[in-house]
């Protein structure tokens, strides 16, 4: 089991009976203030000064991820945005009615600083929507210097950085990953993450660190959603409080970078001759690219019909390129099930290939 629903279960029945009907009202939008001060604490341990006053407890990260373009856009506008991209920012980006500007993306470093600028100047972009850390579906993550200079470059120009960091906690090193949100001068960087991927799937707990936008998407929370799960967040600052949350991610870590070395054996040993496939530092998922000419949409549709459920590359484009690319997710133990999946999937690959 990659998480602790056990203890997390016990945190809920240990905290449950407590619930004051009047902590709803006192912590109505922003979140329960416990939850908000452990969050700030892992911050902090991460190196960075976040007030817990700034942080707005979400229905997970996809919430945050609302608020936050929601605050500072409106219809029409123009959104940079990595090419691939995490299809569901491109289908919040859709019912806004905002126009995705695509912006090419580096396997290892993320997205383009050259392009970024020169789409700044022909687009007039109104955010830029960045997952510069093991970035779904790439498995990207930006060093640090990069980092810095996109944070420092859509400062120049005003314009606020959407940074979806939702993997932070999913490194394979010895250290994590920093954020985009550590070199925000400005308060122009909305951090948005979650506990979804790393601890707590079904809770559906997620947040958003808003920087000086942080009271306008605390109202906008408040018009929307109002409120978030209290008795969730009432058990996960419980489990936070009591430690284990590191030992947890740990042994989580060793886990998911076992299952990504079998994947990509099983990708060598299944897939045709010239594909090519990412090798993340972190995360759940490789991206793999078939040889030229491959049908990735075709291969997707063949596989759904032998219950085989798997991402093609046209889904994380707004142009609908990455054609003859997929996304696996690794996040699944490569069992007998899961290994004739792939199996399957690799001669799916190898007849279109030829």
């Amino acid at each position: 089991m990659l998480f602790p629903l056990d203890r997390l279960g016990r945190a809920l029945a240990a905290t449950a009976p407590q619930l004051d009907p009047w902590s709803t009202v006192d912590d109505l939008t922003p979140g329960n203030a416990g939850l908000r001060r452990q969050i700030a604490l892992r911050y902090l341990l991460g190196g960075m000064q976040v007030d817990a006053d700034a942080i707005v407890v979400t229905n997970g990260a996809l919430e945050a991820l609302n608020l936050a373009i929601g605050v500072v856009t409106a219809p029409g506008d123009a959104v940079l945005v990595e090419s691939p991209c995490f299809y569901a920012a491109l289908q919040i980006l859709q019912r806004r009615n905002l126009r995705a500007i695509e912006v090419p993306t580096h396997p290892r470093e993320g997205i383009d600083l050259d392009a970024v600028e020169a789409a700044i100047a022909r687009h007039a972009p109104r955010a830029c929507w960045v997952m510069g850390t093991f970035q779904n579906p790439l498995g990207a993550s930006m060093p640090p210097e990069r980092k810095r200079a996109l944070v420092e470059l859509l400062a120049r120009h005003a314009i606020p950085l959407i940074e979806d960091d939702v993997y932070a906690e999913l490194y394979f090193g010895s250290e994590r990953p920093v954020p985009a949100k550590a070199f925000d001068r400005e308060g122009l960087v909305m951090h948005c993450s979650s506990f979804s991927k790393c601890l707590a799937p079904g809770h559906r707990i997620g947040w958003v660190a808003g920087g000086r936008f942080a009271g306008r998407i605390a109202r906008h929370k408040l018009t929307t959603t109002l409120n978030t799960n209290v008795p969730s967040q009432m058990a996960i600052a419980h489990y936070l409080e009591r430690g284990g949350f590191d030992r947890h991610l740990r042994r989580l870590r060793r886990t998911l970078a076992a299952q990504q070395a079998e994947y990509l054996a099983a990708v060598g040993r299944y897939f045709p001759s010239g594909t090519r496939v990412t090798r993340p530092a972190g995360g759940y998922f490789l991206w793999l690219e078939l040889p030229a000419g491959t049908d990735a949409l075709a291969i997707q549709r063949q596989a759904a019909a032998q219950g085989i459920s798997v991402a093609p590359g046209p889904m994380f484009s707004a142009s609908r390129g990455f054609g003859h690319c997929l996304r696996l997710n690794c996040g699944h133990p490569l069992d007998a099930r899961t290994q004739a999946a792939l199996a399957t999937l690799g001669r799916l690959a190898t007849a279109h290939a030829g």
